[in-house]
């Protein structure tokens, strides 16, 4: 993508003398990467589809000189490097697309089409960045490989697949990642970022994610004529009553000074303008970051639906069911706070003060956090990297228009500033860990 290449100049003038050393060296790389970024951007697989991926991320590192292992928990790649004595270091990166048709108009734009399991075609887009995770971790990987003089200890690199539903993670540690392979004492990881410049670190000590619940109610009825509505029980009333008492969870139960979101995304019900239907589908999204709020959440939304069922005569067999997606929750990511600042501290040595700040918390998923649930004696750390083109961003400020996000079918960041900037970033820290004594 020619813009992007142009920021990618300006950022290597302007990094400090401290990491001149280690730049240059991503320098160098970057050309052969982002021959790798645009493959993986024009190639993008679906959630436990990685294989070509995977296949990727396996020969890299197989050249290096790690110990590789493929199809970890799915499509997962898992690649060792035993360099000596110290600490266990887990660099991550995840590598599935989205089911959306990219429309950037760029050259390389994604054109791969598939049909899902569901049955649904769709266009295939990296529309939340796994591409430039993915290039990233393949950088990290070639400078780990070539500066182990400098470092001392056993490097684990993995290739995750699945983040978009929430089970990659998850799959992966059930598949042995933790005892089948060396224990890490510290993980990290990066996220592109959609809200702030190319470049740019963001970092968040303690939750930087939200726990994520995908929820559905079947609210049941009793269908008929809808010109007799006496002789029914109408399950849109009562889903709708259920819709409006949910708002209730958030502003009366949770306290302010915690956060939470319930969302009904959907509600589906009925077929035609006089019939009343016999059931309603609700499906919601929930959003915290503890579990106590979470689990108030939760018992809430099925006290809700259960109570408002009543108050509407419905039989004990009509009460509506509430099923909570197992399969799809991810737990909210909790960045370990001294690790997370002394990390950020080390960046600013580096990167300067104006490159590396503190964000807020989101409450967007990101599976991750499960490395660091597993063993609360892992430190971990993810951090944002900025990918909005400076241009893009300075001109979206001073119109007051809103920048794509990520999950966008426009989302386009300036690949080469965030390859570069999360491959120095992510060396950086992990040599810094391993160091030799």
């Amino acid at each position: 993508m020619s813009a992007p290449l142009l920021a990618f100049g300006a950022l290597a003038f302007a990094a400090p003398a401290a990491a001149q050393t280690l730049g240059g060296e991503v320098e160098k790389q970057m050309p052969s990467l982002m021959a790798i970024y645009k493959d993986l951007h024009a190639n993008p697989e679906l959630s436990f589809m990685e294989v070509r991926s995977a296949g990727i991320l396996a020969a890299e590192a197989s050249k290096l000189g790690f110990k590789v292992t493929e199809k970890v928990g799915g499509t997962g790649v898992v690649a060792v490097m035993e360099n000596g004595p110290g600490p266990v270091v887990m660099v991550r990166a995840d590598m599935d697309g989205l089911p959306v048709t990219e429309q950037t108009g760029l050259p390389g734009a994604s054109k791969i089409r598939v049909t899902t399991k569901e049955g649904v075609e769709t266009g295939v887009m990296h529309a939340c960045g796994h591409d430039t995770h993915m290039t990233a971790w393949i950088g990290v990987a070639r400078l780990m490989a070539a500066n182990k003089a400098k470092w001392s200890g056993t490097l684990v690199m993995i290739g995750q697949p699945a983040e978009e539903r929430g089970a990659g993670a998850r799959m992966m540690l059930a598949d042995g990642l933790y005892t089948r392979f060396p224990k890490p004492q510290y993980a990290l990881a990066f996220h592109d970022a959609a809200q702030f410049p190319a470049g740019k670190i963001g970092y968040t000590p303690g939750y930087a994610l939200a726990n994520v619940d995908s929820v559905d109610i079947t609210v049941k009825g009793v269908g008929g004529h809808g010109a007799y509505p006496q002789t029914t029980k109408d399950p849109i009333v009562l889903a709708s009553r259920i819709v409006g008492a949910l708002q209730t969870l958030v502003s009366r139960e949770i306290s302010p000074l915690d956060s939470a979101v319930v969302t009904v995304g959907s509600f589906h019900a009925g077929a035609k303008h006089n019939i009343i239907s016999d059931e309603a589908k609700l499906q919601l999204t929930v959003r915290s970051y503890s579990d106590e709020v979470r689990n108030h959440l939760l018992d809430g939304i099925a006290r809700i639906a259960k109570g408002e069922a009543i108050a509407a005569g419905m039989p004990e067999d009509k009460m509506p069911v509430v099923s909570v997606n197992k399969d799809e929750y991810t737990p909210s990511t909790f960045n370990t706070p001294e690790f997370t600042e002394e990390m950020a501290a080390y960046l600013k040595t580096s990167f300067g003060d104006d490159r590396v700040v503190q964000m807020p918390p989101v409450m967007g998923g990101e599976d991750f956090g499960r490395f660091g649930r597993e063993d609360k004696n892992i430190k971990s750390l993810i951090v944002w990297v900025g990918g909005v083109p400076q241009a893009e961003y300075d001109a979206a400020k001073k119109e007051g228009r809103t920048l794509p996000s990520l999950h966008s079918p426009f989302w386009a960041p300036d690949a080469p500033a965030v390859i570069s900037t999360a491959t120095e970033a992510l060396t950086a820290m992990t040599m810094k860990l391993m160091a030799k004594k």
